[in-house]
């Protein structure tokens, strides 16, 4: 019998700023050892935790190609925010130019919120009909500028193209994730669950692992959930009851939060970001970022010793 997948991590990358606001590629390169040294399997650059948004086309490239250029392990990437379908496509093209592993389609840039049904169908097989077949392909089902899910119909209907395969899921929604995992059985498409709450129960039901925000806090912690879930069921159970509560930091003031954290860690970063006020980064906040580092040392150092 052919032996588990390995359940792999993909950290949503933080784009390092200079006081100045200038893209920090000195951080950024330091940035990539540490992903790596904590048990990455691959980086999801130039997306909403890149703040995407907020970084010019010129930049969003050049963060791409000196991820992929510097990394040691497979880097994908989104990067197109327009609106105009052809602008996406131009955006797209270049990211793939970038020699990326995989190029991201951000699922809310395929049509407005409320659009009638069939129109994201109708854009996504225009942009598929000029995209080189030869490119893998992704979803990632952003919240900004609004959540737009990819139903159970659209998920069969980009398995029969063969070109997809990496689903950023933010559903939230673990029976939602079982149905979409039937859907992908068999499949080229891999499901990667962005949230932390459903996180241990989508791996026993088939997820490929765990692509979200808390991998910028304490991806190593993720790690061990990943590789040991089915061997170490009772200590992954109160490891993934220990990350949900962990979570709740992500509410606070993300990605400034992060940034800070990692400061904390040593790692050469600015707290500067360009979706939110790093001032606005308080006494309080800081302290229950120390608060939850000084839980995730207690949890190595006893419950995974």
């Amino acid at each position: 019998m052919e032996a588990p997948k390995k359940k792999e991590m993909w950290p949503v990358l933080l784009t390092p700023f200079t006081p100045e606001g200038a893209v920090d590629y000195d951080a950024l390169s330091r940035l990539i050892d540490w992903y790596e040294e904590n048990g990455a399997s691959g980086l999801f650059a130039v997306c909403q935790s890149s703040e995407v948004f907020y970084l010019s086309l010129a930049e969003r490239i050049s963060i791409a190609s000196f991820i992929k250029r510097r990394a040691r392990i497979p880097v994908i990437a989104s990067g197109h925010v327009s609106y105009a379908l052809d602008d996406q496509l131009d955006e797209l093209r270049r990211v793939a130019d970038t020699g990326v592993d995989a190029v991201i389609l951000i699922t809310n840039r395929l049509c407005e919120e409320g659009a009638a049904p069939g129109v994201w169908m109708d854009r996504l097989q225009y942009l598929l009909s000029r995209l080189d077949p030869a490119i893998p392909l992704g979803f990632y089902e952003c919240p900004y500028p609004y959540k737009r899910l990819v139903t159970l119909e659209e998920l069969a209907a980009c398995v029969k193209t063969g070109r997809f395969r990496f689903l950023k899921d933010t559903c939230c929604d673990l029976s939602l994730i079982q149905e979409r995992l039937r859907v992908l059985e068999g499949s080229s498409l891999s499901l990667y669950n962005a949230n932390t709450a459903t996180l241990l129960s989508s791996l026993q039901a088939g997820a490929a692992g765990f692509s979200g925000v808390m991998a910028n806090f304490h991806p190593e912690l993720y790690a061990w959930l990943l590789a040991h879930y089915a061997d170490q069921p009772e200590k992954a159970r109160t490891l993934q009851a220990a990350l949900t509560m962990c979570a709740q930091i992500e509410r606070q003031l993300y990605p400034v939060n992060a940034k800070y954290h990692l400061q904390t860690l040593g790692l050469p970063l600015s707290t500067c970001t360009r979706a939110r006020n790093a001032h606005e980064m308080t006494p309080l906040f800081e302290d229950e970022v120390r608060q939850m580092a000084h839980l995730v040392e207690w949890i190595k150092q006893t419950l995974l010793a």
